[in-house]
């Protein structure tokens, strides 16, 4: 299988192994100073952490944090107070330059209107809700999904599910340089699953799942995002 050469890195915190692209990176400023490199791009030496927000600020509180990014970077270093919330901030930029990235692309489409017809005609591998989507749209726009996969009693596990985004539409409108979006669907497979990577990485840090709307709330599993695997 191709995964079984995906590079791995190891957290520093919890000890466990996982995929490089999965794990957030540390980079250590010119001033000795800590930062996030959720991109991995910085040069250097790095730190890699797969630990939640509150796991890491707990590791911050207790000191275990301090020692783990001395042996990473063989040497004594400083770690903000708010580290924590530069990951955040940081992992939720990356998600937001990837919705307006795959826009720019021409990747998702935006408005109920084109997002159902898209669905009813079975072309949408990621569906996304605002956090503070109203329930009649999205149930609209959830029925046209049933509608498009040829399963009105509910959706099917392998097609594309409707997802609460982590963030409420005037911060999804700015992503995507346009007025009052409110829904968003993916219409290209593979932008599709760079879109659920940084989706998943921020949710993940955040302890929030990014959970199915509550008009697809039937389905077994919150977290299988989108993409029609086929």
């Amino acid at each position: 299988m191709s995964d079984k050469h995906v590079p791995e890195r190891k957290c520093i915190l919890s000890g466990e192994h996982d995929a490089r692209d999965d794990l957030i990176r540390l980079a250590l400023g010119p001033d000795g100073v800590v930062a996030p490199d959720v991109r991995a791009k910085a040069p250097g030496r790095g730190a890699w952490i797969g630990v939640d927000r509150a796991t890491l600020e707990k590791a911050q509180a207790n000191g275990k944090l301090r020692g783990a990014l001395a042996r990473a970077f063989k040497g004594p270093v400083t770690a903000p107070d708010d580290l924590g919330a530069r990951i955040e901030g940081a992992l939720r930029q990356n998600a937001l330059d990837r919705l307006g990235l795959e826009a720019k692309a021409g990747t998702l489409i935006s408005g109920s209107e084109k997002i159902d017809v898209a669905l009813r005609r079975g072309q949408v591998h990621l569906l996304l809700h605002a956090a503070d989507a109203g329930e009649d749209g999205t149930r609209k726009l959830e029925q046209a999904y049933r509608v498009g996969s040829g399963d009105e009693d509910g959706p099917k596990s392998d097609g594309p599910q409707g997802l609460v985004f982590p963030a409420e539409r005037p911060i999804l409108s700015l992503a995507l340089g346009r007025q009052n979006v409110v829904h968003v669907a993916v219409i290209d497979r593979a932008a599709a699953q760079r879109v659920r990577h940084a989706l998943e990485r921020w949710r993940d840090f955040i302890g929030q799942k990014v959970g199915l709307s509550a008009a697809s709330a039937g389905t077994s599993d919150a977290s299988a995002v989108d993409v029609n695997e086929g």
